[in-house]
Order: C-alpha cells, then structure tokens, then sequence
C-alpha cells in the first residue's frame, strides 16, 4: 500500500516533526561532546553553509506550496464566475428549459460547495465529480432541446458558450486541487531540516561555550515551518483553505432569482 501523508493528521505530523527534527539536535550535541573531547576541529563554516541551504529549501518549497495555494484559490474564483454567468444565460431561455437549467445549476453549484468543505474520501469524491458529470449532461441536453427548436437563437448560443467554460473551469479547478507537492520534495525538506539542525546541534557540543537552546529554538520554528508548508499544500483540510465565498456567492444569487412566470 502506497504511504500518503494526508492519511495522517496535521497535529500528529507536527509532534513526529518535532521528535524527529529536535532529536537531530540532541544527537548532533551528544556526538560533538564526544568530538570536543577528542580535540575535534571546530566545525562553524560547515554547519553556517548547511542552515544556508536549509533557508533555501524552506523558501523554494514554501513558494511551490503557495503557488499551488493561489491556482486553488483562483480556480474556486473563476468557476465561480462561470457557474454565475451561466445561469444568467439560462434565464434568457426559453420555457421550461429555464426553469430546468436554473433548478440544475442550483443543485451544481451546491455540490461544488460540498467539494470542498472539507475532507473526504477517495471513494466519496469520485462519487461527488461523477454526480457532477451527470449535471453537466443534464445541462448539456438542455441546451440541445432549444438548438433543436431555434438554433439561430443568440439567447441559446451564449448559454452554450458559458455551459462550456464552466465544464472547462471544472476540469481546471479539479486539476489545480490535484496538483500537491511532489513526496520527493517533502522528504528532501526533512532530510535538509535534520541535516541542519543536527550540525547546529552537533556545533554546540564541540563548542562548549555555546548555548543548547538556540537550536532548540531553531529546531521548533523549522519544526513549525515544515507544518506550515504542508498545511498550505492540503487542500480541503488543515487550518488554512481556500475560502470558498465566490462559490457561496454564486450559490446565493441563484437562489435569489424569482421564479419563471
């Protein structure tokens, strides 16, 4: 079975991270007593490059995680938008075609919100986009019904223009929420974090007049740091989500609308 991190909470990610990153610290402190004792050469420029490099894996990373983080966050927008203008168009059809394609877009617009509340599962969340695909169907034989009646009908060609750039938007946003950190590039900051932290620890116990909690409190912000990148990069979960009021918006002004004659 295939190791997912999202099967396990932030709060427990963040105390393994602790453990993992502080006992660095502490082993690195353990083995350079042991060195100052053998008269070992003090090791200052090499542990300065390594927090160095460090400072530049936080960054890079924190960058691919917040880039992500925006194209989720704009792809919420500008589906939105498009779920908005549809069914502006679908008023201008004519009826019961309207009334239908309005009555459908309210229930889309809902399942779109129940997408990202919060976090479900793989099973769950085939079966939320497949319902989707179904009213996207729906919408689309709706559309087919008036072009059949009146094709020339310019009401009917801009609710077929819109229908398509809210299908494409789904496709976008989807894409966009798939598009997680890559395991390599997590395991790569960790194994710099403890590298790291490990040399500074390990600077402290060949230097004896310098101070152990320095790297302690450096171990606890790469700690927290590493959390949150991660928790950028969680979609529908974690402490920091896209807001889905666009959605909510959109949601709120079909329901709005009056009823047909």
């Amino acid at each position: 079975m295939p190791f997912d991190i999202d099967d396990y909470s932030l709060l427990a990610i963040f105390a393994a991270s602790l453990v993992l990153i502080l006992g660095a610290g502490e082993v690195g402190h353990w083995l350079g007593v042991r060195a100052a004792r053998k008269g070992a050469a003090k090791v200052s420029t090499l542990e300065g490059a390594i927090l160095g490099l460090l400072a530049l894996m936080i960054g890079f990373t924190f960058s691919m995680a917040l880039a992500r983080f925006e194209a989720r966050r704009d792809g919420a927008m500008i589906e939105a938008a498009a779920i908005g203008t549809t069914a502006l168009r679908a008023r201008l059809l004519p009826a019961p075609h309207d009334r239908d394609a309005v009555k459908l877009l309210r229930e889309y617009v809902q399942i779109r919100l129940d997408l990202a509340r919060g976090p479900i599962s793989r099973a769950e969340f085939d079966r939320v986009i497949a319902h989707s695909n179904l009213l996207q169907e729906a919408l689309w034989r709706q559309a087919q019904a008036v072009a059949a009646k009146d094709n020339a009908m310019v009401p009917t060609g801009l609710f077929i223009q819109s229908l398509n750039e809210m299908i494409d938007d789904q496709e976008k946003r989807l894409s966009a929420m798939s598009n997680r950190l890559p395991l390599v590039v997590i395991a790569a900051l960790y194994a710099m974090s403890v590298t790291g932290i490990g040399f500074a620890g390990y600077g402290s116990g060949v230097e004896s007049k310098r101070a152990r909690v320095p790297v302690l409190i450096t171990g606890i912000l790469v700690a927290t740091m590493v959390l949150l990148i991660q928790d950028i990069d969680r979609p529908g979960s974690g402490y920091i989500r896209v807001s889905q009021q666009p959605l909510a918006n959109a949601a709120a002004a079909i329901d709005a609308f009056p009823s047909p004659p």
